[in-house]
């Protein structure tokens, strides 16, 4: 395996129901049960980690705990049939990260299940700038290609500067949609642009609650990663025929709406759960990701850190106050 004893990892600990993160050399024994060892290159900063690095119970029931949902890296030791020793693997979702130690400590132990070889198209650190956050954009697009054509009008996309965002906004481009951008980031409208929006609305403009079961068909389709009032509005904006996705509840989980743009509009909601997503639908994903999905921009929407640097940028997230991707640098 390795001569090390201990690894280096992001620890989470309560105290009297207070949190605290730092640094710690982490023993192997402590890594949870599963047919392969990962040595962690990278990972990458989501929203889930945010939440599980400031206590949420909803995301992680048991601390003290290391977050970190995204991890990509090499196999040193495994008994797996699947994969051998020096196979580069990303692992993502399940329960990596929630209630199993992640992709911040840098080594990880996991079912095979849970994991998929690296394409050959993608760099580790591309495979991290993607992560879940791309996984989840890449299915969000697979379900709506399904039905939306780029001819058939512009695709909406919400909580457009995070990273199933940007990373749907980027796709769609290489794709040929239209795409109009939600965000509530005025700074941000040079950055969406460069990565692919054609239209930037501003948050305060779309978010006001709207009586009307209706509203005027603006869209094609939608890739929604908010929920909340913005769900409800873009749903009613939508043409006949067209598709939302939903992904996320960072606004809200409710929704108050009519059946009226399901029942005389003929629109279809699609709810997207990356997390627990069938294998082989995610190998799929991967594949176009790393080919006809591979984005010029994807470095662009990319910022990279290092552990010690986790904690601003948890803070940051938590305020909603980042963009693009965060990209975790293990090999320190």
């Amino acid at each position: 395996m390795n001569n090390q004893s201990t690894f280096k990892a992001f620890r989470v600990e309560e105290k009297d129901g207070n949190y605290s993160s730092t640094i710690k050399e982490m023993p192997f024994n402590t890594l949870a049960q599963g047919q392969i060892l990962i040595k962690v290159h990278y990972s990458s900063l989501n929203y889930k980690d945010a939440l599980s690095a400031s206590g949420n119970k909803g995301v992680t029931r048991n601390y003290p705990h290391t977050p970190g949902i995204d991890a990509v890296g090499t196999i040193v030791s495994s008994e797996s049939n699947k994969f051998k020793v020096q196979d580069k693997v990303i692992v993502t979702s399940y329960d990596l990260g929630m209630n199993t130690d992640g992709g911040f400590g840098q080594y990880i132990q996991v079912p095979e299940d849970w994991a998929v070889k690296l394409p050959e198209n993608l760099s580790m650190k591309e495979a991290m700038i993607i992560g879940t956050a791309g996984l989840t954009a890449g299915i969000s697009v697979l379900r709506l290609s399904e039905t939306v054509k780029p001819d058939d009008g512009p695709i909406v996309v919400s909580g457009a500067t995070g990273g199933v965002g940007s990373l749907s906004i980027a796709i769609l481009k290489k794709i040929g949609y239209k795409i109009a951008a939600i965000t509530g980031k005025e700074t941000e409208r040079d950055f969406l642009i460069k990565i692919g929006a054609d239209e930037v609305i501003l948050r305060p403009d779309f978010e006001e609650p709207e009586k009307r079961p209706l509203l005027k068909p603006a869209f094609a389709g939608a890739i929604d990663t908010v929920g909340g009032v913005i769900l409800e509005n873009i749903i009613k904006s939508i043409s006949p025929m067209g598709v939302v996705t939903c992904c996320g509840n960072v606004a809200s989980p409710k929704l108050d709406l009519t059946v009226f743009p399901f029942i005389l509009r003929g629109i279809s909601l699609i709810g997207i759960d990356s997390q627990n997503y069938p294998m082989n639908y995610r190998e799929k994903v991967w594949e176009k990701l790393s080919n006809d999905w591979k984005t010029a921009t994807l470095t662009e929407t990319c910022t990279e850190i290092t552990l010690d640097q986790l904690d601003e940028k948890i803070d940051l997230m938590l305020k909603g106050k980042l963009k693009g991707r965060t990209v975790v640098k293990m090999d320190i």
